[in-house]
């Protein structure tokens, strides 16, 4: 068996759009906002980011963890490289302005530390609500198909397929496991030892999970090698159009990596200390 992520965007505005149109703007969307340094800039990034996570009608109390966990890492990272550096991986003109240091190595807490953190969570914030409509907002059996329309050859689009589907499936696999060494009298989540003994106990977990992802891989291996995949060229079944719609989007989504382009090359867009730190 193999899954894939919810259709959880089913119906919505950008789930009636041609898939490609999707890809396009995620990956037009990333080098736009790569190049914006000042946080002023990126927070106009994050309002369109989200505006355009807004077309796909994704139900929050269906993605809410994700979007919990996305965020939680994406502080955490910040806020380290903030600790570690100082602010002095960014561009920032003049002296630094340390607000406090914390013993006991004596990391500083800068203004310009801050001021970075922030530009990259509203950076990877941005680029996370362009990217989640990708995963919830194409029909499963969509992708490929729009990978292969964009020119991409028969051998990579069914990979990159099947490495979607693959970390649904591994999930499923997982709770699966669960749920039958749980009915043969052994639970694998309770809390017993200390951390060696809860690692030696996620054995008859990890270990049939494993397995059964290694004989699900050579299974697919065998069908599509008997259905003759990549002997000649695959043609395709689903056809694919832009509209007026699509063509508007990529318009849009263009514009915006012309002006980032723009901003970057003649340098108005370097990093910004926040009014309120100095």
């Amino acid at each position: 068996m193999r899954a894939s992520f919810s259709y959880l965007g089913r119906g919505s505005w950008l789930a009636r759009r041609d898939p490609r149109v999707l890809l396009l703007v995620g990956l037009l969307f990333v080098i736009a906002v790569t190049q914006l340094r000042d946080w002023r800039h990126l927070a106009v990034a994050l309002v369109i980011g989200l505006a355009y996570y807004a077309l796909a009608d994704i139900p929050w109390r269906r993605i809410r963890v994700q979007w919990a966990y996305l965020l939680l890492v994406i502080a955490l990272v910040a806020v380290i490289n903030a600790l570690i550096t100082g602010g002095r991986a960014g561009n920032f003109t003049g002296p630094t302005h340390v607000l406090l240091t914390i013993p006991p190595f004596g990391a500083e807490l800068t203004a310009e530390g801050i001021s970075l953190a922030v530009t990259q969570v509203l950076r990877f914030a941005a680029i996370a609500a362009v990217g989640f409509p990708i995963a919830y907002a194409i029909a499963p059996g969509d992708l490929a198909v729009a990978l292969r329309r964009l020119g991409i050859g028969d051998r990579f689009a069914f990979m990159v397929d099947l490495t979607v589907r693959f970390v649904p499936t591994i999930a499923g696999e997982f709770a699966e496991t669960i749920d039958a060494q749980r009915v043969r009298g052994y639970d694998p989540t309770a809390r017993i030892g200390g951390p060696l003994t809860r690692v030696r106990r996620a054995g008859p977990i990890l270990v049939p999970v494993v397995i059964g992802s290694i004989s699900g891989a050579e299974d697919t291996i065998d069908a599509m090698d008997l259905r003759g995949f990549g002997v000649g060229r695959r043609t395709w079944y689903r056809h694919l159009a832009f509209d007026r719609s699509d063509w508007l989007v990529i318009a849009l989504t263009v514009t915006l990596l012309v002006v980032s382009t723009f901003l970057n090359v003649t340098g108005r867009t370097d990093h910004h200390l926040l009014p309120f730190l100095v």
